[in-house]
C-alpha cells in the first residue's frame, strides 16, 4: 500500500520542494553568470521558456473559468511583469554574480520580514499582539532576519572537513568587501520588489482568479519587458544569441521551474494561505544552497554560517507555528458557527435543507446552453420563530 500524504500537509511539500528547486537555479546561473552571460539576456530567456512552459495548461485547463480581461486587471499584469521578471530578477543576479548563492540567498530573507509588514498594512495579515501565535509569527519573522545578518556580516573560522581543496576554494573565490556592499544594496531591492510582487499577486488573484492564466500573461509580459531593456542595455543585438551549452540550460531551468512552474505553485498557496505563508519558506533556500555549495562545489562553510542556518530554520518552524495555528484558529471558528446556528434555537425552529440546483451555463465556444452541476453542498438555514428575519451561517 503506498503512502498517501495528508491535504493539510501538501502545502508544506509543495512550497519545501519549492525552495529546491529555486536553490539549484542559485547555483546554475551563478554558474552561468561568472561564465560572461548577461543577466539581462538571461532574465529574457528565462521568462520566454516559462511562457512556453506553462501557456498550453493554461488555455487547455482555464479556458471555460478565465475571467473578462479589464484595463485595471492588464494593468495589475503589467506592473506584476515589472517587479517580478524585470526589477526582481535583474537585480538579484547583479548581486548574485558579484558574490555567491550563499550570500545571496542569505540577504534575500529579508522577504518574509517584509511581506509581512506589507501584508499587516494593506490588512492581508491580522496582527493580534495579544495571542501568543501572532507573537510567534512576529518573534519568527525577526528571528529569520537575524539569522540573515549573522550570516552576511559575522564570518567566525572556517570550518573545512577536506582541508586541501576547500581552504584555496574558499580563498580563491571571496568576493572583495566593496562587492558585498554593492551587492547588499542591489539584493535587498530585489527583496522590496519581491514581497511587493507577493502583495500585489495576492490582491490580483481576488480580481482574476484563473492563476494558471495569470501567471502566464505575466511571464510574458515579463519577456517583452525584458527583451526591451536587453535590447537598451546591451546596446548589440548579438548579445542576445544563445546556442546549445549551459547558457541555454540555466535559462530553461530557471524558467520552467523557477518561473513557470513557481508562480503556478505560490499562485495556487497564495488563495489558499496568504502571502506570508508562501514567503515563510524562502529562508530554506539559504540552507539547502549552502549545504549544496559545501558537497557540489566545494565552498567552505564557516561558523557564523553554521549558526545562521540554525537561527534561520527557528524563525521559519516558529513562523509557519503561528500560521498553522491560525488556519486551525479559522477552520475552529467556521465550524462553531454551523454548530451555533443549528442549536440557536432548538426550541422553536423549522431547519430547512436547500439541495445543489442545476443551472444553466453558456458554453463560449458553441454558444449552446449547458447544464451544469454545481459542487455538491448543503446549505443550512435556521429560522427562529422568534425572530423570522435572523439567519445564522457561515
Amino acid at each position: 500500500m503506498g503512502l498517501r500524504m495528508s491535504e493539510s500537509a501538501k502545502p508544506y511539500f509543495a512550497m519545501v520542494c519549492l525552495q529546491f528547486g529555486y536553490a539549484g537555479m542559485n547555483l546554475l546561473t551563478k554558474t552561468v553568470l561568472d561564465r560572461g552571460m548577461s543577466h539581462y539576456v538571461l532574465v529574457a530567456y528565462r521568462n520566454a521558456f516559462a511562457t512556453a512552459a506553462i501557456a498550453p495548461f493554461a488555455f487547455l485547463s482555464e479556458r471555460k473559468v478565465r475571467s473578462k480581461m479589464t484595463f485595471s486587471i492588464f494593468m495589475h499584469i503589467f506592473v506584476l511583469a515589472l517587479l517580478g521578471p524585470v526589477i526582481d530578477q535583474n537585480l538579484y543576479y547583479i548581486g548574485l554574480k558579484l558574490t555567491s548563492p550563499t550570500f545571496s540567498s542569505a540577504v534575500s530573507n529579508i522577504v518574509p520580514a517584509i511581506t509581512f509588514i506589507l501584508a499587516t498594512l494593506f490588512r492581508m495579515e491580522k496582527v493580534e499582539m495579544k495571542k501568543v501565535r501572532c507573537q510567534v509569527k512576529v518573534v519568527g519573522t525577526l528571528v529569520t532576519v537575524v539569522g540573515s545578518i549573522l550570516m552576511i556580516l559575522y564570518k567566525g573560522p572556517f570550518i573545512n572537513f577536506f582541508r586541501s581543496h576547500l581552504t584555496t576554494t574558499a580563498t580563491a573565490s571571496s568576493p572583495l568587501a566593496g562587492d558585498y556592499f554593492k551587492a547588499a544594496v542591489f539584493l535587498l531591492l530585489a527583496s522590496l520588489s519581491w514581497a511587493t510582487f507577493f502583495i500585489l499577486q495576492a490582491w490580483t488573484l481576488k480580481k482574476y482568479a484563473a492563476h494558471l492564466s495569470l501567471s502566464t500573461m505575466v511571464c510574458f509580459m515579463g519577456t517583452l519587458q525584458s527583451l526591451a531593456l536587453a535590447f537598451v542595455m546591451e546596446h548589440n543585438p548579438s548579445a542576445l544569441n544563445i546556442s546549445f551549452d549551459m547558457n541555454l540550460l540555466a535559462s530553461a531551468y530557471a524558467g520552467i521551474m523557477s518561473s513557470s512552474v513557481a508562480y503556478y505553485v505560490q499562485g495556487l498557496m497564495m488563495q489558499r494561505k496568504g502571502p506570508v505563508f508562501v514567503t515563510a519558506f524562502n529562508p530554506l533556500v539559504v540552507v539547502i544552497v549552502s549545504i549544496m555549495s559545501f558537497f557540489v562545489l566545494g565552498q567552505g562553510i564557516y561558523l557564523g554560517g553554521v549558526i545562521g542556518v540554525v537561527v534561520l530554520m527557528v524563525g521559519v518552524y516558529a513562523v509557519l507555528w503561528g500560521k498553522r495555528v491560525d488556519d486551525d484558529d479559522k477552520e475552529t471558528r467556521c465550524e462553531d458557527n454551523i454548530l451555533e446556528a443549528v442549536k440557536c434555537c432548538s426550541g422553536n425552529n423549522s431547519l430547512s435543507i436547500m439541495p445543489t440546483i442545476d443551472e444553466a451555463d453558456e458554453d463560449v465556444e458553441t454558444g449552446k446552453v449547458q447544464a451544469v452541476e454545481k459542487e455538491a453542498s448543503l446549505v443550512v438555514v435556521v429560522f427562529c420563530r422568534e425572530n423570522g428575519d435572523n439567519v445564522s451561517r457561515c
